[in-house]
């Protein structure tokens, strides 16, 4: 399928930020994915004391979007007990703020889903037609949308200067960064872009795999939907930079190829975001009350729970998630928990007994 920028050369899409290069060179590393890890939990100790040194952004504002189903067996991998097929995750929007050195003002949006048409992802879409309306409405709940919570904290959509999702698995962003043709779901003309001013943030690894996805990866992914959009809109990133004052982008491949994490410092300290896992207690499982999960972390002497959904590479995504557990600071609330919060985090439900979580952040909040 051809994409909207392979009529460009990805190799030559801007860049943007500060190179980190602590990290670099992780792949090289000769004697597989445990010499690997040891030496990426060393470099990361010494990228949080470089991170903490750089500031803070202005402000950081958690905004709910959707709670919605979620596969037990992918959220908490092989390690979960419980009865219930599904659990439930809350997708969030981080809304940052920061000033560079020269005065000017950024803003920049962390996972601001268009959560309406999301829902035409394969794996989506194919479950709510096995699952009946009413059963639907309990399962999902809609807590807001993007521009509803921009207006509400005064931000007009033309000071968007970036949009960041740690991987575009179930993201249409034709709304969003606009299209040049039109879209027979979306209109007669070609559709304008609500942040015009916008660059989305992306490794240059996931652009370059759209554009001939594994089996593997389909069910997650709307590569129909990247067609016609402005290529211009996208600003192509390799590895991990500082965009600001207490703001990077890391890479930590695993998840899928061209995975990232959000990195913050804060007042409370360092907090990482993505989806590598779904609870903050999938980085310390010997805390968590769930069933099963301390037991197979000990059983298994795994230190961590993988979100697992797509197994592109697996040991790859648990050494990225150990970068982030390195990184981040303790939870103030309680310090068995680390300031690791899940771009999609754990929801108790009661329709889904066995999944609720020992601990959750439920946001981020710096000012």
């Amino acid at each position: 399928m051809k994409l909207a920028w392979q009529d460009t050369d990805v190799l030559d899409m801007p860049t943007l930020g500060t190179p980190i290069t602590t990290l670099g060179g992780l792949a090289d590393i000769p004697g597989g994915y445990g010499a690997q890890l040891v030496w990426a939990r060393t470099r990361a100790e010494a990228l949080r004391t470089e991170f903490a040194a750089t500031g803070t952004p202005d402000t950081v504002t958690t905004c709910d979007l959707v709670t919605l189903p979620y596969p037990t067996r992918f959220g908490l991998f092989r390690a979960s007990r419980a009865i219930a097929p599904f659990l439930a995750i809350t997708n969030r929007m981080l809304v940052i703020r920061w000033t560079e050195s020269d005065g000017r003002r950024r803003v920049l949006l962390f996972e601001p889903s268009d959560v309406q048409l999301g829902r035409n992802t394969p794996y989506f879409a194919a479950l709510a037609r096995r699952t009946p309306g009413p059963v639907r409405s309990l399962m999902v709940t809609e807590h807001g949308t993007v521009l509803g919570h921009l207006a509400r904290l005064g931000i007009a959509p033309e000071d968007v200067d970036y949009l960041l999702f740690d991987h575009l698995h179930t993201q249409d962003l034709r709304r969003w960064i606009g299209t040049s043709t039109p879209q027979p779901d979306l209109g007669d003309a070609p559709v304008e872009p609500v942040f015009p001013r916008a660059k989305v943030i992306v490794q240059r690894h996931e652009l370059l795999a759209m554009s001939e996805l594994h089996p593997l990866q389909r069910p997650w992914y709307q590569p129909e939907t990247y067609r016609d959009v402005r290529p211009e809109a996208f600003a192509a990133v390799d590895g991990s930079l500082l965009l600001g004052p207490g703001v990077a982008v890391i890479s930590t491949p695993g998840h899928v190829l061209g995975n990232q994490t959000l990195l913050l410092n804060t007042s409370s300290g360092i907090w990482a975001s993505s989806e590598n896992a779904i609870a903050a207690e999938c980085l310390t499982p010997e805390h968590s009350r769930m069933p099963g999960i301390a037991r197979w972390a000990r059983a298994w002497q795994q230190e961590v729970v993988l979100n697992a959904n797509t197994i592109e590479t697996t040991a790859e995504q648990y050494n990225s998630l150990v970068i982030e557990k390195t990184l981040v600071d303790r939870a103030q609330a309680d310090p068995r928990f680390l300031q690791f919060f899940p771009s999609s985090e754990l929801t108790a439900a009661w329709t889904n007994p066995g999944t609720g979580p020992t601990f959750t952040h439920k946001a981020v909040t710096h000012r």
